[in-house]
């Protein structure tokens, strides 16, 4: 750190001190032109706008609770509040223990009672495994929506 101030305090001042020899004056401004042209061009590329290549419309987005089917992969623990039975017990069972190869897999929860499976199995037909999306997995448990 103190060498880069020490190296700075030089450059300062040396704008100050007259050039001991005269130099071509064309030849400078020549060397000056193309350095600052090429420091534009860099700068200018440094700040151009990037494309963001975000995904904008999800496929299965019509899987999270807006429909009658579900994805057990991806979708809220709140979702689960259209199907009697389900919440909080075995919805939080299923949020909290994804992701799933099938919907077959819900059954091999740990601590999964025979009641909480009666109730699985009456909305089975309502259940899809997608692929888990970053985006979604992440608030499966909980959506940060209250009431």
């Amino acid at each position: 750190m103190k060498l880069a101030v020490f190296a700075s305090l030089i450059a300062c001042s040396a704008a100050f001190v007259a050039p001991s020899a005269e130099r071509a004056s064309v030849a400078l401004n020549a060397e000056r032109r193309e350095f600052l042209s090429a420091a534009a061009v860099a700068a200018g590329m440094a700040f151009a706008p990037v494309a963001a290549n975000a995904i904008r419309d999800y496929d299965n987005v019509k899987f999270l609770g807006g429909g009658e089917v579900v994805d057990v992969n991806n979708a809220n623990v709140r979702v689960y509040l259209k199907m009697p039975g389900m919440y909080p017990s075995a919805a939080g069972k299923i949020a909290a223990n994804g992701p799933y190869n099938s919907v077959a897999d819900v059954y091999n929860i740990p601590g999964l009672s025979a009641k909480e499976k009666e109730v699985i199995k009456k909305y089975e037909s309502r259940f899809v495994a997608n692929k888990p999306s970053a985006d979604y997995v992440i608030d499966r448990i909980n959506n940060g929506l209250y009431r």
